[in-house]
């Protein structure tokens, strides 16, 4: 997990134990209130192979699908506006990350210290108050999601620091990683595909999935 405290479980440290192994090293990590996939490498060669594919974002060999659920903003009921002008596109930043804040902003235009940032969404539906919402991220910005959506206004459900009305109550955000897709290091020429199903599958979940459908 990014952003970890002491007192939140170490993932690693947990799977080399449980596989009896020295090493294992994050290559795809999730920041602490985020659920869903993560991706680690249990040898070094893997975690080189890995970590060259993650930096070379080959939307051909890499893909990351989020789900997330946002407060539905006041602007749906004009119609879209703004940046977010259709239920589908892609959205493109300048993402600025504040390390003492732990936090990151989203520009329209670049400027120092500012890396770009792209994403493609979906609302796939909604509900009385909430937006179920799929994301394909195309580059890898710290609290990328989070603060892109912001910035057009989409805030996640439970995430107070990009500008939710309220927490959740285990302190979460309503923020999945839902799948993930990367090439097998054993063999180059095969994709491996990995999914999860949110933790805690509570009514907002169960009618997310049956959008997804």
């Amino acid at each position: 997990m990014q952003g970890a405290k002491d007192d939140i479980i170490n993932l690693p440290k947990e799977l080399a134990a449980f596989l009896k192994t020295d090493f294992a090293q994050a290559v795809h990590r999730i920041d602490v209130p985020v659920t869903g996939c993560a991706l680690f490498a249990v040898t070094k060669p893997a975690l080189v192979f890995l970590y060259d594919a993650f930096s070379k974002r080959d939307e051909n060999s890499i893909e990351k699908r989020y789900w997330a659920i946002t407060e539905k903003p006041p602007f749906l009921q004009q119609g879209l506006t703004g940046q977010l002008t259709s239920k589908t596109g892609e959205l493109h930043h300048w993402i600025e990350t504040k390390a003492g804040r732990n936090k990151s902003f989203a520009f329209n235009e670049d400027g120092q210290g500012r890396k770009k940032a792209s994403l493609r969404y979906n609302i796939l539906g909604e509900g009385k108050n909430y937006l179920f919402i799929e994301i394909e991220l195309l580059s890898g910005r710290h609290h990328q999601i989070r603060a892109q959506l912001a910035a057009v206004g989409l805030h996640i459900k439970g995430d107070v620091k990009y500008g939710a009305k309220r927490s959740e109550k285990d302190g979460g955000i309503r923020l999945h990683a839902r799948s993930l897709t990367f090439p097998n290091p054993i063999d180059k020429d095969q994709k491996i595909s990995v999914t999860a199903d949110p933790p805690l599958m509570d009514n907002l979940w169960v009618d997310f999935m049956k959008t997804s459908v």
